[in-house]
């Protein structure tokens, strides 16, 4: 009976004074609004950023060799074959280097980007899809005896050849001061299509893929394996996969200990990128916050403004018998109240302006339990903590003085 007073008398004088009670919430209300949209669409863009990159790779493994100027620690196809060979979980391996050439035929004369690797590399290169269109990927056979093949894009055959089943065709690599015909064994789906609107067709250099022992011949610098790309089966798999690949090489090569092999996995830069946005996102929050501080000092202020005003009350409930808890609970209720109203404002349209800008940057905003659940508890918190002061000046009021207040 004596909370439910106590309430009713905070909410009385609130709905009293109703601009003035609008205007002391008005800076917990900006600050919940801006805490509770920077974490929704914060955290929104986040899971888009890491689920598109998560699709990229959450399965493959980078492997490197920390000192490739000694020939007896670098990477080499004898490594690839035998880490396939010994690894269940291994799917596919391969070097997944790239470099800048130009490819041309008497038609036409085009920048390309190469990239070459073991035929795994139609499995694991970004720069190319693996939906072949015409013919094959280089195989095997290519790899091992060195063929001197290439597989291209239907962007690069439409604009080197003007039609794109081009299997079995010929064009012309400068790589550096090297020059050599390639043959054409297959064709893949091109890229162009969902680049257009950004870049004309001629700006866009065209995409091929080749053996890495044929480049490795006609290009003796790029022999070596600077990096490899390991795909396994499972998401599962990759730290135990990685801890397997380095030991298996340190054995091989007599480099136990020495930390010579790095295999670095998707799954650790996505946590460093996600620590790094979350680290980003909560500085943006907590410098919104300070709208909070500014609200709390505002709901002391009101409140000062309060028990100046109704002095003359407070020594007549005090002379009729009220306590010193009585009045210290009945003004700490009034700015808890006053509080928890502007924060529930300021979540209802937290919530609104961050389906707005998340419509707008077309990314879904997340909203968490816990942030909700923290807007409460500060609100309350800063009714708390910035009603403490007025509501004990009033309950320290001297009942005589108080009525002699004019």
């Amino acid at each position: 009976m004596f909370i439910k007073e106590n309430f009713k008398m905070a909410l009385d004088s609130i709905f009293a004074n109703k601009m003035r009670s609008f205007l002391t919430m008005l800076g917990i209300i900006i600050g919940i609004a801006s805490v509770i949209a920077i974490l929704a669409v914060g955290n929104g863009a986040a899971q888009e950023i890491t689920s598109t990159f998560s699709d990229l790779g959450a399965t493959t493994i980078n492997l490197t060799a920390n000192r490739t100027d000694d020939p007896d620690e670098a990477l080499t196809q004898e490594d690839l074959v035998v880490l396939k060979d010994s690894i269940d979980e291994v799917r596919y391996i391969s070097p997944n280097e790239q470099i800048a050439g130009t490819a041309s035929t008497e038609m036409d004369s085009r920048q390309a980007v190469v990239s070459y690797g073991t035929p795994d590399l139609q499995y694991l290169s970004q720069a190319m899809s693996s939906n072949l269109v015409h013919g094959r990927y280089f195989n095997q056979v290519d790899f091992d005896e060195r063929n001197e093949v290439v597989v291209i894009d239907t962007d690069g055959a439409e604009a080197l050849f003007g039609r794109t089943d081009v299997v079995g065709e010929t064009l012309t690599m400068s790589i550096t001061q090297s020059r050599f015909d390639l043959r054409i064994v297959g064709v893949v789906e091109g890229s162009f299509a969902s680049m257009q609107g950004a870049f004309d067709a001629d700006q866009i250099p065209l995409f091929m893929a080749m053996p890495q022992s044929t480049i490795g011949q006609r290009v003796p610098q790029l022999a070596g394996m600077n990096s490899v790309i390991i795909e396994v089966q499972e998401t599962e798999q990759i730290e135990p996969v990685s801890n397997q690949v380095v030991r298996l090489l340190e054995l091989r090569n007599d480099a136990v200990g020495e930390n010579v092999y790095n295999a670095r996995n998707f799954l650790q830069a996505l946590d460093q990128v996600n620590n790094v946005l979350s680290l980003f996102i909560n500085f943006i929050a907590a410098v919104a916050g300070i709208a909070l501080l500014v609200g709390g000092i505002g709901v002391m202020n009101i409140m000062l403004v309060s028990v100046t005003e109704r002095t003359r009350e407070i020594g007549t409930r005090k002379a009729l018998g009220a306590t010193t808890k009585t009045i210290l609970i009945q003004f700490l209720m009034e700015a808890i109240i006053l509080s928890l109203i502007g924060g529930m404002i300021g979540l209802t349209l937290g919530i609104l302006l961050s389906n707005i800008i998340a419509g707008a940057l077309n990314i879904v905003p997340i909203y968490t339990l816990g942030s909700v659940a923290l807007v409460l508890v500060f609100s309350t918190a800063v009714g708390i903590f910035f009603g403490i002061y007025p509501a004990r000046k009033a309950a320290r009021l001297n009942p005589i003085d108080a009525l002699r207040f004019e």
